[in-house]
């Protein structure tokens, strides 16, 4: 418990405070108990189903962040958590609105507070764009773990090994990104589909600039390694991880707006998630969790690949935030207990091979 505690306090702190403000606008903007109940039941319910969202994220966060440098992984959990908490959380809403309304940032936050139905509106239009680009992203990011040619553990055996036979053919999972995006926009009306092939197009152009930029980063620090100076430095691991968590970030502030329009109460829930996710992130670093469980990077992996196809999908068809992030936590704990089991069968053939011959 007190382990858990060191790795989970300041959330919980944080949670508190998150509470405590919520609890004083309902009040405030309300004046009625009720009110104040109504609100701060849609903070917990939005908390809950941004950390049900982002565990998947978390395991992957996890997974890029224990190769990083420990000063760039503090920087990615200190200024990292205020990009992830007031950039996607809180300016992102009002950047989408600013960009569609064509009206000043400050003109945004007036019209989130005097007018939610009109905010919440335009976020929606937007909803096309925004799955475009995050579904494609993600997708790139679930099949780039699987077309690895150096990938030699498999979880679902029959899948991955038929997959990681094509893992030498440049572009492979790039091709199947773009192949889907057309298959969806073809969905669509030729405005959408447009606006759906040009954001996806976006998606995979960043994913590639983004581990462009870490191989440059890499490369010049190889360099560097062989003059035998020091190097420290973790920025290309960074910007990924920022990318990423924003991608994450679209699926919860869109459906944020299917409990409450209003964009205090959306920030102060989804914050904290967020803060959650943070934690978990530490935990299964510091803990070596991933290591410890053979099978959930995959199992995280696989949920990322669900949610992309889920957000693509979703440009024209409504995927209930449930059901996405039901599918997320089944892959995970499945993939989770698949990792138990396996631990145990090696301790029990381990026994046996250590036990005298009778």
């Amino acid at each position: 418990m007190q382990t858990l505690l060191r790795y989970y306090t300041f959330s919980l702190l944080f949670t508190a405070a998150c509470f405590g403000l919520a609890a004083w606008y309902g009040w405030s903007s309300t004046g009625t108990l009720g009110g104040m109940l109504s609100i701060l039941w849609i903070v917990f319910v939005l908390s809950i189903l941004e950390v049900s969202l982002s565990f998947d994220n978390a395991v992957v966060n996890a997974t890029v962040l224990r190769e990083m440098d420990p000063v760039w992984q503090q920087r990615f959990l200190t200024i990292g958590i205020l990009i992830a908490v007031f950039g996607m959380r809180i300016v992102f809403p009002i950047a989408i609105v600013s960009i569609a309304a064509q009206i000043g940032p400050w003109e945004a936050v007036q019209l989130s507070l005097g007018n939610p139905e009109e905010y919440e509106r335009i976020v929606s239009a937007a909803h096309i764009g925004i799955a475009g680009f995050g579904g494609a992203f993600l997708a790139m990011v679930g099949l780039t773990f699987f077309f690895d040619e150096e990938k030699d553990i498999h979880w679902i055996a029959v899948i991955e090994r038929a997959v990681n036979k094509f893992s030498s053919v440049p572009a492979v999972e790039i091709g199947l990104v773009l192949l889907t995006l057309y298959g969806v926009s073809t969905l669509l009306t030729p405005e959408e589909a447009l606006t759906f092939l040009t954001a996806g197009v976006m998606g995979v152009v960043t994913f590639i600039g983004v581990h462009a930029l870490g191989a440059i980063i890499e490369a010049s620090e190889a360099k560097k390694k062989a003059a035998g100076e020091v190097v420290r430095s973790g920025l290309g691991g960074f910007l990924y991880l920022e990318v990423l968590d924003a991608s994450f970030s679209f699926d919860g502030v869109i459906g944020a707006f299917a409990l409450s329009n209003n964009m205090i109460v959306i920030a102060i829930g989804l914050s904290v998630g967020a803060m959650f996710v943070r934690s978990m992130t530490i935990h299964l670093v510091r803990a070596g969790t991933l290591s410890q469980f053979r099978y959930l990077e995959h199992g995280a992996f696989w949920a990322i690949i669900a949610l992309g196809f889920i957000m693509l999908v979703s440009a024209k068809y409504h995927v209930p935030e449930t059901i996405t992030g039901l599918i997320g936590a089944v892959l995970i704990g499945i993939s989770l207990w698949w990792s138990i089991r396996h631990n145990r069968r090696q301790q029990t053939a381990s026994a046996q091979a250590g036990a005298p011959a009778e």
